[in-house]
């Protein structure tokens, strides 16, 4: 099995669209969304996060980094949660993230791959470290 991140973009379009639903209905879909991942044993985490405005940035473009407040100056696009699949193949990513209730302009679902040590030198001392850290925190 392999790892995938399902990464759940959206725009301020459809932040306004989604200030409009029913919030009982929006927990009661997600929640069968997430129930549905938890029964077929794929699921490993999810997290939804709060509005852009109660965020930072720190941008790494100048040689000290530069800390913004949220919210962003341009939000074409905003990172508003995720999930986090074992499952065969980036097909089943995809076919899980078609099913997500989700809707609104602009709303999207990213897929990516999560990275294994299987990726890395197996002989590199901050790999063999990282595996140590992964037993000591209970995530491998």
């Amino acid at each position: 099995m392999t790892k995938y991140m399902l990464i759940m973009r959206g725009t301020d379009e459809g932040r306004a669209d989604f200030e409009e639903m029913d919030f009982s209905e929006v927990i009661a879909a997600m929640g069968r969304y997430n129930e549905s991942m938890m029964d077929a044993g794929v699921l490993v985490a999810g997290e939804g996060l709060s509005d852009a405005s109660e965020g930072a940035v720190v941008d790494f473009s100048t040689e000290t980094p530069v800390v913004t407040d949220g919210p962003y100056g341009e939000t074409k696009e905003l990172f508003n949660g995720f999930w986090i699949l074992d499952v065969a193949d980036v097909a089943e990513a995809v076919e899980w993230a078609k099913r997500a209730p989700l809707s609104g302009p602009g709303t999207k679902l990213e897929i990516r791959r999560v990275t294994g040590e299987e990726d890395f030198p197996a002989d590199n001392e901050w790999i063999q470290k990282e595996k140590e850290w992964r037993r000591r925190l209970g995530t491998k």
